[in-house]
Parts: C-alpha cells; structure tokens; sequence
C-alpha cells in the first residue's frame, strides 16, 4: 500500500501540477501559483483525491538539495567573493530586520519577546527554490544580480544553520541552555564543523571528484556517469548532515562547486540534472498542502501582518541596503524583488520551533499562508522591476537619490572575456576539427572545441586551449560554448549526434552565424541544409572527387577536362553549391 501511496501522490500531484500550472501560465501567472494550488486540491483540507503530505515533502527535499547542487554547478568562488561586499551585510541587515519587526508583531498579539524573534527568524530567510525559479525564468541566474542574490542566499542559509543549532541549546531544557557558556559553545562548535565542511569539500572532494568523474566519463556510459552525478549530490548532502550537523542544501550546493570547476560541470547539468526540476514542482505543491484555510480565517490579522514583513519589509531592507552600498537601483530593485517571500527554510525553522513550545499552531499558519502568498507575489514584482526603474528614471531628483552611483557590477559573465570579436564553435576534434581549429588560430579566429571525449578536452585545457566537455545536441552545451557571440560553427564530426537539432538551436541562439557542417552520406545534408546549415560536406562527395581527379590525372587529362569533370561530379554529388570560379 505504501508503494502505492508513492506512485498516487507523485502522479496525482504532478498532475494537478500540469493542469493548473498551464492554466496559470495562460493567465500570464507564474506556473508556480498553479502548482501551489495543486497542493492545495490535493491536500486534506479540500474533498476529493488526498496525497501523502510527507511522501511529497520527502521527495521535495531530493528536488532542493538537486536544485542547489545545480546552483553550485555554474556558481563559483570568486562570483561568491565578487559580491561578498553587499551578499554578506545584506542577508545580516535584512535577517535583523524582519526578526525585529516579527518580534513587534508578535509581542503585539500576545505573544513573548522570545517567541517573536524565533518567527522572525523563520521568516528571515527566502526559498531556494523560489529564488532560483524566478532567476531561471527571467534568463537572471547567471547575471551580477543573480550573482548577488544567490550569494545573498548562501549567507542567509549559513545564518539558518546557526539558528538551527541554537534552538536547541537555548529551549531543549539541557546545560546548554542554562546559560551564555553553552550557547557560546553551541556557536563555536557549528562554526568549526562549516569550515571543516568547506575545507573537506574543497579539498578532498576537489581532488577525488575530477578523478572518480573522469574514469566514469572513459566509459562512455551516459547511464553510469548520471548514477555518478546523483550519487555525489545526495551522498555529500546526506554526509553534510550527518557528519557535520549542517544543512543538506549548503553540502550540496558545496558538491555542485567543486563538480562545477571541473570540466564536467556543463554534462552534469544536461545529462544528470533533468529531473531536479518535477522534484522541484512537488515542493510547491507540499507547501500548499499545509495551508488550512479555516485557520487562516481564526487569525487574519495575524498572517496579514506576517506577509507585510516579508513582502514589504524585507524587500525595503533589502533595497535600502543594496543603494546605500552604491549599487544600481535595477540591482537594489531586482533583489529586494527575488527575496520577497519565505519557503523550505522557514519551514524547518518554525517546525522546530514548535517542537519547542516557541512556535504556536496559529504563528505556523500564518507562516504558510504567508509562503504560498509570498511565492505568489513575487515574481510578479520582479515582472514590476523594469518599470518601476523607468518611473524613477523620469524623475531626476528621485533617480539621483535612489541610484546613486553606476558601479560595475562584479562577476558578470556578460561580454567577451577574451576581448575579441572573431569566434568559432568547432564541434569534434578528431583529425579534421584539430585542422580546422589550427586554421582558424592561425587567421585570427579564438575557436571554442566541444568534443566527447574527456581525455581530449583536459589535454586542450591544459594547453591553455578553450574546450567543453559535452554532448552539442543539447542547448546548454552550445549556450556555454558561446555559440550566442560566435562568428562561426563548425561540425567537423562526420556523425553529430542529432546534427538537424544542433543546427536548428544554434540559428536560434545566433540567427547571424556560419554554420559549416559535415556528414558520412550524401543523403543526409539535404536534412542538414534545411535545418540551416550554410555548407555541408559529405565524406561520399569528397572521395568521389578525389578519386575522379585521381583516375584522370592517371591519364593525361588536361587542365581543362580536370575542371570540366569535377565539375560534373559537384553539380551531381552537391547540387546546393555554388559553381567554381572559373
């Protein structure tokens, strides 16, 4: 029965997911509001198909921690040091105020001093799922604001952490919360167990990831490098927790770094990651499982107070902070947006905390409204940011107050590092592509190899080369290739896997660029042509040529008659080209 509970809450909450998350898309909604509503159809407080709340949080909890292992892929150490500056002291000033402000809120209901800084530090924190989501959506991941929200988020869950240790020194009625010596331990000891965290991770994992990844990748088994990619993930996450007493979504954004130096971070994404995002989706719809809208009604102030701190005041901390460090207003804008609502975090906080007789049931469903509400809203004030910076832009004296100096943004990926503007993509670096490639170096061109073979890719890499591991039919391979900004592609492998799509993706991505591709048969490049290709070059033409000019010259034709049947045999073999010069 219970296999069968598995299979019905995970079909029938993806399902409601579907329908509802289309019908919100239609209405021009983030598909999120429908699948939060999904999780309120299939929850016990609404008649008909009831799901298995904690078999829906659990497979949410895979969804998150695979979520942050990808976040960690494409986020690097000096994009987290690049906006230390504003991550940092904007996480502590925002946590401060929204703990501040529950604190009033709650004293104001009744409740103790103690009892409101607990809440408002469940509600301090933002969703990983959410903020990611919204980044996703808007193409923002990897841009300087999506750089400094989610190293506003990794400082936000190192603060979540503490206090997750701390609950129980101060409330578990043990020594430690006899006094300021335990707790000061209890500080110490976390501290201590982050870093050895880190240093192990990067350390340790830094040097036996590359390896374990590079001998499964000489396999060629796409199956066993995934298995690889998915062991790694939830194995460093679980041990994190286990062994480090942190949270599984630091160790598994930690792996997603060290995974994401290598040059195995782009595979790791396409091929082992996919189905981070249904996991992804039955997080939503847990959440909306918890809402009880009858208690909501016993205490309506209580969550619309709530909710005023999370999307006002945090936000308003947030954008405060961000100006007064002298950033852009679109980047204070920008992120106050994507941090305004609440999620897995607040959950896990106010849980304990009400294991701990600090967290009322009211206080926990004001907190639930208050996500599903929140993660509604917020990104559609994201949508809001654009317009919003060009009402201050037509007020001179607003827009000098609020945008105070236009800094560079550090750790934007944006523009060409290498400074030139002659590109080419070279998929394959067998005998031809290593020709090519040497061709174009030689002519001015910077060519960019993706290529399947590990080997090959950590040889060039080690020549000072530019190289990707990964498979080119999918789009985030020709995305990390540069394929957007290049001149030029080449498939110089005589079989591109799914050459068609390869082609199709890359007018997509660059409407402007060359595309040059090359095939065994004839029979294909009419496929290949259609698909955008600008010249196809078949291995049965080439040698026909060859072979045609080799017989003649065997007997003593002219120059002329050499032209003449070469030509013949391009109108036959490759009737789309243009004639030879004559």
């Amino acid at each position: 029965m219970h296999d069968l509970d598995l299979i019905l809450t995970f079909t029938g909450g993806l399902g409601a997911a579907l329908f509802l998350g289309y019908l919100s898309h239609r209405m021009g909604l983030s598909p999120i509001v429908g699948y939060l509503l999904a999780g309120i159809v299939v929850s016990p407080h609404t008649p008909g198909f009831v799901a298995d709340r904690h078999l829906a949080e659990q497979m949410a909890h895979i969804g998150v921690i695979l979520l942050m292992f990808g976040v960690g892929l494409h986020f690097h150490f000096k994009e987290l040091l690049a906006v230390k500056r504003i991550a940092v002291p904007g996480a502590i000033v925002q946590s401060a105020v929204a703990t501040l402000l529950s604190m009033l809120l709650m004293r104001a209901f009744g409740w103790s001093w103690t009892q409101g800084a607990v809440f408002g530090m469940a509600i301090a924190v933002a969703s990983t799922v959410v903020l990611t989501r919204i980044l996703v959506d808007n193409n923002h991941l990897h841009t300087p604001t999506g750089h400094i929200a989610i190293g506003w988020l990794v400082v936000e869950d190192i603060f979540t952490v503490f206090v997750l240790v701390l609950l129980p020194a101060i409330f578990g009625g043990g020594e430690s919360s006899s006094g300021g010596a335990g707790i000061a331990m209890a500080l110490l000891w976390t501290t201590l167990k982050i870093g050895a965290l880190v240093a192990f991770t990067f350390l340790f994992g830094g040097w036996a990831i590359p390896r374990l990844l590079t001998r499964i990748a000489r396999t060629g088994s796409r199956e066993l490098f995934t298995l690889t990619i998915l062991v790694l993930a939830l194995g460093i996450a679980v041990g994190s927790a286990k062994l480090f007493g942190v949270s599984m979504e630091l160790g598994a954004f930690l792996a997603g770094m060290v995974v994401g130096r290598s040059e195995f971070s782009n595979r790791a994404a396409i091929d082992a990651l996919p189905m981070k995002d249904a996991f992804a989706v039955l997080f939503f719809v847990s959440v909306g499982m918890l809402f009880d809208f009858r208690s909501l009604l016993e205490t309506p102030w209580l969550a619309a107070a709530t909710l005023g701190i999370v999307i006002i005041g945090k936000p308003l901390a947030a954008i405060f902070i961000t100006i007064l460090l002298r950033y852009p207003l679109r980047t204070a804008l920008s992120v106050g947006a994507v941090l305004s609502q609440i999620g897995e975090f607040s959950f896990i906080v106010a849980t304990i905390g009400a294991q701990y007789g600090v967290v009322s049931a009211e206080a926990f469903n004001a907190l639930v409204a208050t996500a599903i509400l929140s993660i509604t809203l917020s990104p559609l004030f994201y949508r809001a940011v654009g317009p919003i910076e060009r009402w201050v832009a037509a007020r001179p004296k607003l827009w000098k107050l609020l945008n105070r100096v236009e800094v560079s943004e550090e750790g934007s990926p944006s523009g060409d590092p290498h400074g030139l503007t002659r590109r080419a993509v070279v998929i394959g670096y067998g005998p031809v592509g290593r020709t090519l490639a040497r061709l174009l170096k030689d002519n001015g061109f910077v060519p960019v190899i993706v290529e399947m073979n590990v080997d090959t890719v950590q040889t060039l890499k080690a020549e000072g080369e530019q190289a990707f591991y990964g498979d080119a039919s999918h789009p985030e391979t020709l995305k990390t290739a540069g394929v957007g900004n290049a001149d030029i592609l080449i498939l110089s492998a005589s079989s591109v896997s799914m050459g068609s799509e390869v082609i199709q993706e890359a007018r997509r991505l660059n409407p402007s660029i060359r595309v040059l591709a090359r095939t065994a048969y004839l029979q294909e490049a009419d496929q290949l042509l259609e698909a955008g290709a600008d010249e196809v070059f078949s291995g049965e033409g080439e040698v026909a040529l060859s072979m045609t000019e080799n017989i003649l010259r065997g007997f003593g034709a002219t120059g002329e008659q050499l032209d003449r049947e070469n030509e013949r045999v391009r109108r036959e073999f490759f009737p789309h080209r243009e004639p030879a010069a004559g």
